[in-house]
C-alpha cells in the first residue's frame, strides 16, 4: 500500500466490516452507513476514488462521493462476484486495488491484473485517518 493519492480502490465493504468484532452483527445496516462514512471521509482526505459493493438489499445512502454497489440477493460470494464483474469492464484492471482479505476473491481479483489490500490493514487505515 503506498501514500501515493489518487489510487482506485474497489473496496469489498463487509469483508472490511467483519475485519473487526466489534458487535457489528447487531447493527448490520449501521455498520454499512458507518463504513460509507468512515470511507467518504478517507477517500476526500486521500484523494482516491473509492467503490465500495456491500452485500445488502439496495438502501438509500447520502449523496457521496463513493460509488456505491449492493450484492443482493445476499447469496455465498454474491459480492466477489460482483467485483471481479467491475474489474472485467475496466479497460486497465491493473490500475484498481481492491480491499479484501478473502483468499478466493483476491486469486480471482489477481488473475485479472488487479493488486490487493488486506481488509485488516485498509480498516486501520481508516481508522488513522478518522
Amino acid at each position: 500500500m503506498g501514500d501515493v493519492a489518487g489510487r482506485r480502490l474497489i473496496v469489498d465493504g463487509m469483508n472490511v466490516i467483519g475485519s473487526r468484532p466489534d458487535g457489528w452483527w447487531r447493527d448490520r445496516r449501521g455498520a454499512m452507513r458507518d463504513l460509507l462514512s468512515r470511507l467518504e471521509s478517507y477517500a476526500a482526505e486521500a484523494g482516491d476514488e473509492v467503490t465500495v459493493v456491500l452485500d445488502s438489499r439496495p438502501f438509500d445512502v447520502p449523496a457521496t462521493a463513493l460509488r456505491v454497489e449492493f450484492a443482493y440477493p445476499v447469496v455465498p460470494n454474491a459480492a466477489d462476484d460482483v467485483i471481479v464483474k467491475l474489474l472485467e469492464r475496466e479497460s486497465d484492471p491493473r490500475s484498481i486495488e481492491v480491499v479484501t482479505s478473502d483468499a478466493r476473491l483476491a486469486e480471482r481479483v489477481e488473475a485479472l491484473g488487479a493488486s490487493v489490500i488486506g481488509a485488516g490493514s485498509f480498516r486501520r487505515l481508516l481508522d488513522q485517518s478518522a
